[in-house]
């Protein structure tokens, strides 16, 4: 796919192999990091027994910038219970960064720029016409509604999960894109 750099992760070899037949998922986030250079230091960190992490298929920076950090082929985890058939995008904003789990910092204020926005229609357009199942598209938000106590009081639930938030522009993405929205982890 010519809309995204490759830039492998270290372990990415690691990582499960799938027919990219069977995905019909698109899972969007935000990294909820400060920039493209810190997601892929989370990226590449190594969280499992057999040598991998967590990760998205793409990243898209704040300039538009598209990478690959790992193939369709692969499954990536970036999403509890809907890796095996989804792709994760991953759009580099703040979200709640530093203090994700504060009650007191629960707001997201940083908008996708334009920039960020087409390049994701770009992408998602080229992964429509390259994976005939895909038929679906979900925030992060949509499929992980956990809650869990606050860092700063344990008495106070706070989502774990709230990306791509409250100022990503659905409408806008989705506008003649073939793709049904999810809510909720239903397959």
């Amino acid at each position: 796919m010519d809309t995204a750099l490759d830039w492998p992760l270290p372990y990415v070899d690691k990582l499960v192999e799938r027919d990219p037949a069977h995905i019909d998922l698109v899972v969007l986030h935000c990294t909820e990091l400060p920039d493209l250079a810190t997601a892929r230091e989370y990226g590449e960190r190594v969280l499992y027994a057999d040598g991998t992490g967590n990760s998205g298929h793409y990243y898209i920076d704040r300039d538009g910038h598209t990478y690959a950090f790992v193939p369709v082929q692969r499954i990536a985890h970036h999403v509890r219970g809907c890796n095996e058939h989804s792709i994760g995008i991953e759009l580099v904003n703040r979200g709640r960064w530093p203090h994700w789990l504060d009650s007191r910092h629960q707001v997201m204020t940083e908008a996708y720029p334009d920039a960020q926005v087409d390049a994701l229609r770009a992408l998602l357009h080229a992964l429509c016409t390259s994976l005939p199942g895909l038929r679906r598209i979900a925030g992060h938000e949509d499929l992980d509604r956990e809650r869990i106590p606050a860092s700063d009081d344990a008495q106070v639930l706070v989502a774990r999960k709230r990306d791509p938030g409250p100022l990503f522009p659905w409408a806008r993405v989705l506008d003649a894109l073939p793709l049904q929205r999810q809510h909720g982890a239903a397959r």
